[in-house]
């Protein structure tokens, strides 16, 4: 297992360049750790050695998607997030713990947040929705980033129309988060669903504009038709 990191990482060194990293830097308001590899390079890496250990048990792929999160470095972080997604078909619904304790240990930026949760952790919520349950607690969570994740799991089922009522309990418990990265998730699980379900996120918005932050408002809305956006904006 240690020798196919190590073979990845010396990869990575050999793909990796100063002004790449310098460049992914500029994305991030918190401090990120970067190789400094281009994503098409990133993603090349993690499809050529996800073809030789794809026949590996799952256990043991999740196994190797920990030593890449350890590192703390964004592009190990994201071929851990591909292998993931990768073996989809192979989810159980106890695999929502995996995926938690990356969240809580080791993401530490929007970019693996949403990486992450868009596809993994969505995919999984959509095969076993009787664990939608796990994602309003991670809404109640202290962590900024467990609270952005109940968010933006939801982005991609949200837009095809899916656990509308679960959104608004989870944008509920939100609401007044203070945090901007918990505002912008749960702003943009709300413009998702209102691609489906533009009437009742609508209505939402209108009951709780008074005491939602301006920044979630604006990430809700800005789907919707300009005379809707007035309406929403207005005082």
């Amino acid at each position: 297992m240690n020798s196919i990191i190590s073979e990845i990482r010396k990869e990575i060194a050999i793909n990796a360049d100063e002004k790449t990293r310098l460049s992914g830097e500029r994305f991030f308001k918190e401090p990120v750790k970067l190789h400094g590899l281009k994503s098409s390079a990133s993603e090349r890496i993690a499809k050529e050695w996800f073809a030789k250990i794809k026949e590996k048990p799952k256990n043991e792929i999740f196994r190797l998607c920990e030593e890449l999160w350890k590192s703390g470095y964004l592009e190990e972080s994201g071929i851990a997030c591909i292998w993931s997604y990768n073996i989809r078909k192979q989810y159980e619904p106890t695999d929502i713990e995996v995926f938690g304790n990356w969240i809580k240990r080791h993401v530490t930026n929007w970019a693996t947040c949403d990486t992450l949760c868009n596809h993994s952790v969505g995919t999984l919520i959509e095969m076993y929705p009787e664990k939608i349950k796990v994602l309003k607690d991670w809404a109640k969570s202290k962590n900024r980033w467990v609270k952005r994740a109940s968010a933006v799991t939801l982005i991609i089922p949200a837009r095809k129309g899916m656990f509308l009522e679960d959104i608004f309990e989870i944008a509920g418990i939100l609401l007044t988060d203070r945090d901007d990265m918990v505002q912008k998730g749960y702003g943009w699980m709300l413009k998702s669903a209102s691609q489906a379900n533009q009437k009742e996120v609508f209505e939402f918005v209108m009951k709780n504009k008074n005491v939602m932050p301006r920044t979630s408002l604006r990430y809700a809305i800005e789907k919707m038709p300009k005379e809707l956006k007035v309406l929403a904006m207005a005082k």
